[in-house]
């Protein structure tokens, strides 16, 4: 009798991998980033212009090691920072002297850079010699000189944010062209030159509020109006109030534009405009008296002329 065979049975295990597998978790979770972007995105389109600038000055430099400036402040952006104080511009001028004098090929240009505090706020002055030191004479080109110290100012003026105003000063000595270029075309050229260069290196562009061009009218030595130090750009970091300062030049006194106040009226003209009074009157009533004759003799012209029913 034959041997019946075993009957082998093989099973097969087939395994969904836990729900169809872990893909979908990727996918998920990409689709929640996304989600995520697109409400923090349409938060920020709804949020504050202070909001938005620090969250972007955020995304520049994470780390907030950019926006050191020396001072008693820093910031990770300009949305975060306060306007510069009196002593927080006090140590920018040190440190800008420091940064100076530890460059050998500018240390011997400290002379001709004078950084004061005044009223108005921290004034850095670059004064010309008298064959250039900053500009090529006579021209509002920039010297290799200028280039440098312009782009050392700019790596410490974008931090802070203040408002720049940049003036432009030349001597009295006329310019030599015969094309109509004045030193008032050359003062204003000059400062906008400068204005250029440090925006190209990282000052803000809606940071420099103004550029004025002032020639020979602000004069540093107003006793030799042909001096060369007469000639000279002035970058002044405004204080937190954003003042404009007015000036005239009586008022400069070695380099130092303090703030104007509006004189007040003297006791002298006060007495010439009341008894100037009298008779303004007395004009101005025969005036009034004259105007209705003038218009009665128009309206009986244009009777005149009109057709119609005379009166």
């Amino acid at each position: 009798m034959a041997k019946s065979q075993p009957i082998i049975v093989i099973k097969k295990k087939v395994s969904h991998g836990g729900h169809h597998g872990g893909a979908w978790k990727v996918a998920y979770a990409d689709f929640v980033t996304a989600l995520m972007s697109l409400f923090i995105v349409l938060w920020l389109m709804n949020s504050s212009e202070k909001v938005k600038k620090a969250v972007a000055g955020y995304f520049n430099d994470p780390k907030g090691t950019g926006s050191l400036m020396g001072t008693t402040f820093s910031g990770t952006g300009e949305g975060t920072l306060q306007q510069a104080s009196t002593q927080d511009l006090q140590k920018l001028k040190e440190k800008i002297e420091a940064e100076i004098k530890a460059r050998h090929d500018l240390q011997k240009l400290s002379k001709q850079i004078e950084i004061t505090i005044t009223s108005e706020g921290l004034r850095i002055e670059l004064i010309e010699e008298k064959d250039g030191t900053f500009f090529e004479l006579g021209s509002a080109k920039l010297s290799a000189n200028g280039q440098e110290l312009l782009a050392l100012l700019a790596s410490q003026l974008k931090t802070l944010p203040n408002s720049l105003l940049i003036e432009g000063h030349t001597d009295s000595t006329p310019y030599s062209s015969d094309s109509g270029y004045t030193n008032w075309d050359l003062s204003a050229d000059r400062a906008n030159s400068a204005r250029r260069l440090l925006q190209q290196d990282g000052v803000r562009p809606h940071q420099v509020t103004q550029v004025r061009g002032y020639a020979d009218q602000m004069l540093r030595v107003r006793n030799n109006p042909s001096d060369p130090s007469n000639r000279r750009i002035s970058i002044l970091v405004k204080n937190a109030d954003e003042s404009v300062p007015e000036v005239s030049a009586a008022s400069v006194v070695n380099g130092t534009t303090p703030l104007v106040k509006p004189a007040k009226a003297s006791a002298a003209s006060t007495a010439a405009t009341t008894k100037a009074a009298p008779a303004a009157d007395a004009s101005a009533a025969k005036s009034s008296a004259a105007a209705p004759q003038a218009m009665t003799g128009i309206v009986s012209k244009l009777k005149m002329i009109l057709p119609g029913k005379k009166g």
